[in-house]
Order: C-alpha cells, then structure tokens, then sequence
C-alpha cells in the first residue's frame, strides 16, 4: 500500500482511506464481527487512515469503529472523526457543543486523542462561525492533547477557498469532485497543496453513480448525469471492466491527493478496493467515457445553506 504526505501534518496515510459511515449501518444493517473483520483486514492490508463521524449512523458508526479497534496498537492507524452534523438536519458549530462531540467522540472511539478532527459539511453553517469559534475551540483542544490536526469537509469548492483564505487549517476534505465525470477539484488543488494544505477526496464512485449497484432514491444528482453515467458503465462492461474499479483507479492516481476515502460495508466491498490500488485505468477506455461525459462535466448539485454555493 502507497502511503502519501498529508499536508503539513506529516502524516503518511495510505492512498486508499477507509471510509467508515457504512459501519453505522447507513447503507444496511452491518454485525459488528463482520465490522471488525474488514477494519484488521484494511489494517492488515496497509490502509492505515479510517475515517468516521457521529452523522453517520447517528453514533453508531463510531461505536462500531472503536470496538472494532480495541486492541489494536494506536500507531497502526491515523483515526479521523468530526463534528458539527449530527443527524440528517441537526447542526451545531458552536463552541460547547464542538467540546462535547470531542468529548464523546474519544469515548466511543476508545482513544485518548483524535488525530484529525474536522468541521463536518460546513456548508451547512455560517462558515465566520466556523472560522471565529469552531476552529479556534478545536485548536485549544489540540493544546491540551485531545486532539492533533484540524480540518474542514464539505461538497461547495468555494467554501474551502473562503475558509482557509481566513484561518489556518492542517487539511480539507472535498467528496464528489475528483470522479470520473467531475474533476473540479482540480481547480483549487494547487492552491491547497501549494499551502501546504493535506488534501482528502472522498465518494469518488459518485455516492452511488459510478457503481453496478441501483442507485439510492435519495441521490441529488441531475437526470442528465444520472443517464450519462449508466452509459458510461455500459461502456465499462462491454470491455468487460466495472465502473466502480476504474473509478477507483482514476482516483487513486493524483499524486496530489494524499488519500481518497472510499466507503466499506462489506467483505467484497473491501477485496475489490483494494485489488484497485496499483493499477491505472485503460487510456482508451478512459477516452471513450471521457466523452461519454462530455455533455455533463463538473456537473453537480448545490448542498447547504445557498450562498454557501
């Protein structure tokens, strides 16, 4: 497994970042002996940075994550967790709360101290709070060891230029620009790195889109992208490849992202990630869905509050 500098951290994360929301049970129900296979199996495998969050199953996927990791020593893994979403509509950025979820973060995540903590989907929020008294509330818990880094997540490109054009931050995770039909996280990527920023890329399958699977009823992704996209998969299949791997492939690719999270929910989930890492994607192919995405390139869906878009 290649490991790559996250930004200013010094952190050496592997490529492929376990995205832990499925262990929450988001996508269907999960045993936690299942759970706990797939994470020493990851472990196992090289993929030391797990991510998590107490949106993703309402806590559950936290608890699911620390029992999972009991045991193991703490410096086979990078642990990234967040605060801020809390339910489907439930947030808060203030600064006690932001204290209690770090709180109850390392309570069920059985750790003393978080390496990465981040403002989750800021978008949501007022991004001066999150500049004036979230970020600052973080950094004073990272002084008395609670935690390490500091980071901000989010779906609107803008809101990181905005952010850290204002305030410091160790990283940032951007999910569902870095796909095979939107790549505009190129766009500040540079910068970013540039500043010494540790860049994430998360959903790189598209939250479903860039998959053989159905996809979710609840998925915001325009009609004409969603019709692009099952073409593009069609193309895939008749050279007989998945959608999914070479998805996985393209991502993984970009020396400039440090590590790209993928969701886990299961054991096949999990073999096919990793039988991803170390191969590149056929260029002719990658052509042919190239312009297959022509029409709907860098196209999106607004997600917050709207001038946060």
């Amino acid at each position: 497994m290649q490991t790559r500098t996250l930004g200013k951290t010094g952190l050496e994360v592997s490529i492929l970042g376990f995205g832990a929301s499925p262990l929450g049970g988001v996508f269907g129900a999960i045993d936690q002996s299942d759970a706990t296979w797939m994470v020493h199996e990851a472990l196992d495998h090289g993929v030391n940075f797990i991510d998590v969050s107490p949106f993703y199953g309402v806590t559950r996927a936290e608890t699911c994550l620390g029992n999972a990791l009991a045991g193991i020593r703490r410096d086979r893994f990078i642990l990234a967790t967040k605060v801020g979403r809390y339910d489907a509509a439930e947030f808060d950025f203030s600064s006690a709360r932001t204290r209690r979820s770090v709180d109850e973060s390392l309570s069920r995540l059985k750790v003393d101290c978080i390496d990465l903590i981040q403002c989750h989907d800021i978008e949501f929020g007022s991004l001066d709070q999150v500049i004036h008294e979230t970020i600052p509330t973080l950094i004073q818990l990272r002084e008395v060891g609670k935690v390490k880094f500091v980071g901000i997540t989010g779906l609107p490109l803008k809101i990181f230029s905005y952010v850290t054009a204002r305030v410091d931050v160790d990283t940032v995770l951007s999910y569902c620009h870095y796909t095979l039909y939107d790549d505009s996280l190129l766009t500040i990527l540079p910068g970013l790195v540039g500043a010494d920023v540790g860049v994430i890329s998360a959903a790189p399958l598209g939250m479903g889109l860039l998959t053989d699977r159905p996809l979710p009823e609840w998925h915001p992704a325009p009609r004409p992208l969603r019709v692009a996209c099952a073409k593009a998969r069609s193309a895939c299949e008749e050279r007989g490849m998945r959608i999914s791997d070479v998805a996985l492939q393209f991502a993984l690719a970009n020396p400039l992202i440090a590590s790209t999270l993928v969701g886990i929910g299961s054991r096949a989930q999990l073999e096919a990630n990793l039988a991803a890492v170390g191969h590149s994607p056929d260029e002719e192919l990658m052509h042919t869905i190239g312009s297959i995405f022509a029409d709907v390139r860098d196209m999106s869906w607004p997600s917050g509050l709207p001038e946060n878009n």
